[in-house]
């Protein structure tokens, strides 16, 4: 099954689809080299939009909750991948500890966590549950949606390690984004791997960091293929620190608002594209609420969308200045069932492991899906057909739209890999 598009302008996606299946040794030969220069994010989800004349991703989760969307046919690529990242890094590991974030609550999530624990169990580890919660004395059930069960455990510091009770692991994997700062049990793990790096939770990441090596990714990748970056790349501008609650704050916006319409309009033109283009407001870290959709700069005159304005950053914390990044927007015109969709693929290590799309009927093209009410649906990955189809016609074959989705994902977690570098504090600097 191949999600509809209900627009007409689906020329440019498939001409990429068919430029990127006939290019699919240089491309697979690029990837190669490119991962023998760089380390790929352990793991990530990359949340990509297809507007029929443009494919790119708004979104690269490096601490994803998502597993749990992952079919079981999609396993065997998981638990490949996760045995080949782990003896990268740590060939003779035995014990694995997993570290959460609080939602032990959210069925969703722990969905996510039984298998993530199913995956690395059969990928021949030991995998056991620490808990960050410094309230919790003693090793605490969490009963699962299917019946089954998880426990989570006090964690236990000792000197330059970190473990359980009669646990001892050489690797510890963190399903936590570390958006409050990394706590003291995590920091000074010197005889231990800790995935993904602390440098990679939200206390330190930017989005405006991760788009701009995405967009030196992309600029590559389209040299590659003889093509238009635009084609991958959202165009990003980073406000900075915006004092949300003074006026010059909201004209700040306005005005990168402004400048990245121009800019869209131009591209739209040269394209021949008769949509209204829009740019999308969020909090450069995680702390927001959401996103906030602008087609006109003067749409923030306002006084309800200023407000909005105000709460997609930490500003909605209690503070008086937010960090914001103004991004061209990229309509979704995929649809199951009439209700809109966005692909999302899922990765470990290197490896596309699986997809799904994110379905929200109550949504438009132009909004953010990642919102109560979403359900979701899994992408062909999970088909034992699932290598491209040479010859196949562009956009009618599953397969074929689903590597290209990979593609473009691979191309994000390449992004996250210069971000991750080009942000590592013990990293070395040659002048």
């Amino acid at each position: 099954m191949v999600p509809h598009l209900t627009t007409a302008l689906t020329g440019p996606i498939n001409e990429l689809e068919a430029r990127i299946l006939e290019s699919m040794p240089a491309i697979e030969r690029w990837f190669r080299l490119e991962w023998m220069e760089h380390t790929p994010a352990f793991y990530a989800a990359v949340d990509l939009r297809n507007a029929g004349f443009k494919l790119a991703p708004v979104d690269t989760d490096l601490f994803p909750d998502v597993f749990g969307n992952l079919t079981v046919e999609m396993l065997p690529l998981a638990v490949q991948a996760a045995m080949a990242a782990i003896e990268k890094i740590c060939p003779e590991a035995k014990n694995l500890l997993l570290v959460p974030d609080g939602r032990t609550h959210n069925s969703f999530y722990l969905a996510s966590l039984q298998r993530l624990v199913q995956i690395f169990t059969q990928a021949g580890l030991n995998v056991r549950l620490g808990a960050l919660d410094e309230t919790l004395q003693a090793p605490r059930t969490l009963a699962l949606p299917d019946g089954g069960e998880l426990v989570l455990e006090p964690l236990v510091r000792t000197r330059g390690r970190l473990g359980l009770k009669d646990f001892d692991p050489c690797t510890i994997l963190l399903n936590n984004d570390l958006r409050g700062g990394a706590p003291a049990a995590l920091q000074g793990l010197y005889e231990q791997y800790l995935l993904p790096p602390l440098h990679a939770g939200w206390g330190v990441r930017r989005k405006s960091r991760h788009f701009q090596s995405y967009e030196e990714v992309g600029k590559k990748f389209a040299k590659l293929l003889g093509m238009d970056p635009w084609l991958i790349v959202p165009m990003s501008a980073r406000c900075g620190e915006v004092a949300l609650d003074r006026p010059e704050g909201l004209e700040a916006i306005k005005a990168q608002a402004d400048a990245m319409l121009a800019k869209v309009r131009r591209k739209y033109k040269e394209y021949g594209i008769g949509e209204r283009p829009f740019v999308v407001v969020k909090s450069d870290d995680a702390s927001g609420a959401g996103v906030l959709t602008v087609r006109d700069a003067k749409d923030l005159d306002d006084p309800a969308r200023q407000q909005r304005c105000r709460l997609l950053g930490s500003a909605a914390q209690g503070g008086g200045s937010a960090e914001l990044i103004v991004q061209e927007g990229v309509p979704t015109y995929e649809r199951i069932n009439e209700a809109v969709a966005e692909p999302v693929v899922v990765t470990i290590d290197r490896y596309v492991v699986g997809g799904f799309y994110r379905v929200h009927a109550e949504r438009g093209a132009d909004e953010n899906l990642n919102a109560p009410g979403s359900s979701y649906v899994p992408l062909a990955f999970d088909q034992s057909s699932q290598l491209p189809r040479p010859g196949a016609k562009p956009g009618a074959s599953a397969p074929n739209r689903f590597y290209m989705y990979g593609v473009i994902g691979r191309l994000a977690m390449l992004g996250a890999a210069y971000e991750l570098e080009a942000t590592d504090p013990e990293a070395e600097v040659y002048e």
